[in-house]
């Protein structure tokens, strides 16, 4: 396929097998497909090129995937943008729609729900899960966030929660079942 004819895409995410699979997928759906693993990867093919569309992953090693959603729309405000997560939250599809996202998946998502997810506008956000979370998965994600914040650092981490140091650890070691 000749990539002059095709629609540039950018894949990013750190899961180096779901980007071997799906990148030939999205190729045999048309697409011109440039893979990265990481923001600080895909920020200078962007900036070289931006795409017209882009899949990028929520969290991966290093900056967070909401980074570069914020470039690639500042870059070219008509690139369409489908964020991938195993870790879907109403608070993180929210904030990617505001920062420029077309649409928001929930991993597992294959090529054609992403190719789907191309083509509806942002204020048709599909719903995330037939369940609202669990108030568990709700206070992991808020641990996290917090936790993130203070670099890591659990004592500081638990004086930002009001919480014991030896509490903190143990909803750290016990992470909440996936639905």
């Amino acid at each position: 396929m000749n990539c002059e004819d095709s629609a540039t895409l950018l894949l990013v995410d750190d899961d180096v097998t779901f980007c071997a699979v799906l990148k030939p997928a999205l190729v045999r759906r048309g697409y011109c497909v440039t893979v990265a693993h990481s923001v600080e990867e895909a920020v200078p093919l962007a900036q070289e090129n931006p795409p017209e569309f882009a899949v990028v992953d929520l969290k991966m090693s290093g900056a967070p995937g909401l980074v570069l959603v914020k470039l690639l729309h500042e870059l070219d405000p008509n690139t369409r943008i489908v964020i991938l997560t195993g870790y879907a939250s109403i608070i993180t599809a929210v904030e990617g729609i505001k920062l420029g996202a077309t649409q928001y998946l929930a991993k597992p998502a294959n090529a054609d729900q992403i190719v789907a997810a191309f083509s509806h506008a942002p204020d048709s956000l599909t719903p995330i899960a037939a369940q609202p979370t669990q108030i568990d998965k709700l206070e992991w994600e808020h641990i996290q966030q917090v936790l993130r914040e203070n670099s890591g650092n659990i004592s500081a981490t638990a004086r930002a929660l009001n919480m014991h140091r030896r509490t903190l650890q143990r909803k750290l070691a016990k992470p909440p079942l996936s639905q």
